[in-house]
């Protein structure tokens, strides 16, 4: 068994509720380091390829990393595993708050579900042992109704992830929840949960997370609490809402459904920026031991949105699509928003892109109101925004046609409609615009897990031998990404915060971190570098496996086909191949294809996939 980790794996067969335990061995660890790099290593090896993601043969996993639950800065975070049902490829989200520590804290370090329970179940972890328990009380409850009840159960100490009403109608664009609020989003593997009849994991237990050096590391907590630098103090002032008016006066927020500039467009974007958002903030929200602390709790609404008191803080990406993509600038409707999607489980970044999606169609005279179930989807009309976000996560009327994203509701209404959906291989495009931001161009369309945010590069923290490029530059973009990006996959595996890692002043804390808490001793920046492009190539291997066409192809709109004409971005287009192309070579994966090469597959020790890829 490795430090860091409890050294177990929970196999939970929910058609015959057969459970297993497996080991988590130290060699595996140190190989793939937890999180999504486990998680694609277990699906690589134990999924028959092809399978529907919503059938019984799916594998769903919960995994922890190494730092998760330790006095690592940071390690707060969990990923959910599976074969997306959006892109029909590899899947994965995460998420922080408190439940990734209270999981292993319950004994394990990862839980893999086969299978598909015949009624509602729910799986209760406490100090290493596991019981599944009826969930038919919780089914049609909300992700807060849910967690109340589960605790009024088990107590206060309980920490669930569960799904909501979507997830359990198998939206496609549900995501898993806990801490009421805090989501893995992404992938719509609130579905698959949904699929397998799965409610809640909900864990209990204080064990120990096992650490070869504790009194070292709990030295080095305090010295990388007190050297955390650049963004940590804006973050810790004010959350992700700080960015939204800088991302709107640069041009890189969406506007009117990617084709406007927020400047122009929405004058009074301000009204959702950072220092309005914080007006209306009760207290900070930090997830489990985070000195940033840059989520929130709000104030109780007033006006027209009589939200509770405490309700989670939109996040930029929530501000983005609800707020200047819609051209929305009423923050109260966005905090409902935001709070109606955690309840219902809901991606906020897909809801928000299905409805400007909804308000183009409508204002390019291919939907009606006769189509909408009454509602007038023009911009900015919030009222709106706010009804058909709770018909998405009810999947009643026109709210079923989005529940399943972008790519399916176009397809679906048909009319010329496709052209104004705003996805990349099935996943709805995060908040951050691709024209110009170079770094989003590669990742939304490169990374097996198209259209995501945190895959843009640049989130690493000084101290690793990666060239400096320009923002603005494209010339040397390849080597850049593909270090920036391996780096924090490595990051994202042992389950720390993009946030906190990116604030460290150098990577070599990170290394004397899991130096302490491994005991490996003779672990390097180079090992994490190697071991993120490792763990990249299996989770792209998965989709060349399963026949997903890779890399991901863009809509026009979103490579500047045709440029805007007005605005910081005005004039920028390209092509797949220019803004591709460096990054693949360096990759050694195929232009054309994304299919990684024999040799770099058995460079990374991966013989075996290679053998599968190149027979």
């Amino acid at each position: 068994m490795a430090y860091g980790a409890m050294g177990k794996i929970l196999w939970v067969d929910l058609s015959t509720r057969e459970m297993k335990e497996e080991p988590f061995d130290e060699q595996t660890a140190r190989k793939y380091l937890g999180g999504y790099g486990l998680g694609a290593r277990v699906l690589w090896d134990r999924q028959t390829p092809g399978v529907d993601p919503l059938g019984p043969e799916a594998i769903l996993g919960f995994v922890t990393g190494i730092t998760t639950g330790t006095d690592a800065v940071g390690g707060s975070r969990y990923a959910v595993v599976g074969k997306s049902p959006l892109t029909g490829g590899w899947g994965d989200a995460n998420s922080g708050g408190s439940f990734g520590p209270q999981l292993k804290m319950a004994g394990y370090d990862a839980v893999f579900f086969t299978g598909a329970s015949d009624k509602p179940v729910y799986l209760y972890l406490n100090n290493g042992t596991a019981e599944l328990r009826d969930a038919s009380h919780l089914w049609g409850k909300d992700t807060v109704e849910t967690e109340n009840l589960l605790q009024q159960e088990h107590g206060k100490d309980l920490e669930v992830a569960c799904i909501g009403p979507a997830g359990e109608k198998l939206a496609l664009i549900a995501g898993v929840i806990n801490n009421k609020g805090r989501a893995a989003a992404r992938s719509g593997l609130g579905a698959v949960m949904g699929a397998k009849k799965l409610k809640a994991i909900a864990a209990q237990g204080n064990l120990t997370v096992p650490v070869a050096n504790p009194e070292l590391m709990r030295e080095l907590r305090k010295k990388h609490v007190a050297s955390l630098t650049g963004h940590a103090e804006q973050l810790h002032a004010t959350g992700t809402p700080g960015i939204y008016e800088m991302c709107c006066v640069i041009d890189d927020a969406p506007a009117k459904n990617w084709v406007g500039v927020a400047t122009i467009d929405l004058p009074t974007y301000a009204n959702c920026g950072g220092e309005a958002v914080l007006e209306k903030q009760k207290r900070r929200f930090a997830c489990w031991r985070c000195p940033i602390a840059c989520g929130g709790h709000m104030k109780s609404g007033t006006g027209e949105y009589k939200y509770p008191e405490g309700v989670h803080k939109p996040e930029y990406e929530t501000l983005a699509m609800f707020g200047s993509n819609c051209l929305n600038d009423n923050l109260g409707s966005i905090i409902t928003a935001n709070d109606l999607c955690n309840r219902y489980g809901l991606d906020t970044i897909s809801t928000g892109a299905c409805i400007a999606f909804t308000m183009e169609c409508y204002e390019k005279g291919i939907l009606t109101k006769e189509d909408t179930d009454g509602l007038e989807m023009t911009w900015g009309n919030h009222r709106a925004l706010v009804a058909m976000t709770e018909k998405i996560g009810k999947r009643e009327g026109f709210g079923d046609i989005l529940a399943d994203g972008l790519k399916r509701a176009a397809e679906r209404i048909g009319r010329g409609s496709e052209q104004y959906a705003m996805h990349i291989g099935g996943q709805e495009i995060a908040g951050h615009d691709p024209r110009g931001g170079w770094g989003f161009a590669i990742g939304y369309g490169c990374d097996p897990t198209p259209g995501r945010h945190n895959q843009g590069g640049g989130q690493h923290p000084p101290g690793l031998d990666i060239p400096d490029v320009p923002r603005e530059q494209m010339t040397g973009r390849g080597v850049y990404h593909k270090l920036s990006t391996n780096f924090m996959h490595s990051v994202s595996a042992l389950g720390m915060c993009h946030f906190v890692a990116g604030a460290y002043p150098s990577a070599d804390q990170l290394v004397e971190a899991l130096h302490a808490i491994t005991g490996w001793s003779d672990l390097t920046k180079e090992e994490l570098l190697l071991t993120g492009e490792r763990i990249t190539n299996v989770r792209q291997a998965f989709n060349i496996r399963e026949g997903v066409k890779t890399p991901f192809l863009y809509p026009d709109r979103m490579r500047g086909v045709p440029p805007k004409t007005v605005g910081p971005r005005a004039g920028i287009t390209f092509t797949h191949e220019e803004v591709y192309n460096q990054y693949l070579v360096e990759m050694d994966w195929d232009t054309k294809t994304g299919k990684p090469s024999k040799a770099k597959l058995v460079e990374l020790g991966l013989e075996d996939i290679a053998q599968v890829l190149w027979p």
